[in-house]
């Protein structure tokens, strides 16, 4: 009889095992929090004598085990996601959290640029490399380059533009060697590359690697800028509003607790992102006052981010007031008119 219990324990506590940590190929979203942004950005000789607050919104996302999908599917504000909802296609999940973060250091970029410029103040753009999103398994640079360096020369040649980039590369040919500068963890290293045909499109040769444009930008006064640990785009409107706020005198935020999101475009358009909805139900348990959402509409129709935003707030019956921007001029005439609590 102990056999037998002994054995029924073991087998329900593998079960246990296994429901709570075999990992599927999915994913599970759920409302994150809400960041204040004042402790994560510092203009130097800033304001930051301001009685509200600006935050950003997360949504927090887990790989899905057997245990995770059942309460997704029974949990409210819960969903479950497909990778190919979340990952390019040939990405990794370390590839993934790569291009997260280097899309938040981009909105960063945007949102000070667009900030400066609202405060009429100077800043300097320049153009850091080359910017390695993921190799290509089977590619020329595989085992080579990773994901997070910075190409900073090829053949001893720098490059202003990507494009610069693209164009020097499509004049080689398979089993060509160029020599690529690179850089990783703050340490330059070089290495020779026998460029080969792209695993994706064999017609094509070069390094098999995805990039973008890497760019960074200076500013007076300097701003220092602290969100490693957050990744993504969704949140440069709220950086640019934060930084404002540290320029100006005033307090923009006249005592709300405010938050929003939405991407920061160069030209200081606001666009829509993923997950509103767990966004606005994250901003309600925080207690937030005011809630910036981006008014893009969908290109081939569907709602906007607002929309789903106001729909969602009377669902779950938050007195939080849902504002619609368009650019940062709409959030920053909606504070101007603001009464001050």
């Amino acid at each position: 009889m102990k056999k037998k219990r002994l054995f029924i324990f073991v087998i329900v506590m593998a079960l246990v095992v296994f429901l709570s940590s075999y990992q599927l190929d999915a994913y599970i979203t759920r409302p994150g929090g809400a960041y204040e942004l004042s402790p994560l950005v510092e203009v130097v000789g800033g304001d930051d004598d301001d009685a509200g607050s600006l935050s950003l919104m997360t949504v927090s996302m887990l790989t899905a085990t057997p245990a995770l999908y059942v309460w997704a599917k029974l949990q409210g504000g819960y969903k479950v996601l497909p990778p190919e909802q979340v990952r390019s296609p040939h990405e990794s999940d370390e590839e993934y959290n790569v291009r997260q973060l280097k899309l938040m250091s981009d909105s960063q970029v945007n949102a000070l640029k667009v900030a400066f410029e609202q405060a009429e103040l100077p800043y300097e753009i320049s153009n850091d490399g080359v910017f390695v999103l993921n190799v290509l398994t089977g590619g020329a640079a595989d085992g080579l380059l990773a994901p997070g360096d910075r190409v900073l020369e090829v053949d001893g040649n720098k490059f202003k533009e990507m494009q610069e980039f693209i164009d020097y590369l499509s004049g080689k040919e398979g089993g060509e060697t160029v020599e690529v500068l690179y850089e990783r963890k703050d340490r330059e290293i070089s290495t020779e590359i026998e460029l080969a045909p792209l695993p994706t499109d064999p017609e094509r040769v070069g390094l098999g690697i995805s990039f973008v444009e890497d760019k960074s930008i200076e500013t007076t006064p300097e701003v220092e800028i602290d969100s490693e640990a957050i990744g993504g785009p969704s949140a440069g409107l709220m950086f640019t509003l934060e930084i404002l706020n540290q320029l100006m005198d005033e307090d923009i935020t006249k005592g709300y607790d405010i938050a929003g999101t939405g991407t920061m475009e160069s030209d200081g358009s606001v666009g829509r992102i993923g997950g509103i909805d767990q966004k606005i139900m994250a901003a309600d348990s925080a207690d937030i006052e005011i809630f910036f959402a981006p008014n893009e509409p969908v290109e081939g129709g569907g709602d906007s981010n607002y929309e789903i935003a106001v729909r969602t707030a009377e669902k779950i019956g938050t007195s939080m007031e849902i504002v619609p921007v368009d650019t940062v001029e709409d959030a920053l005439a909606f504070l101007g008119e603001l009464q001050p609590q």
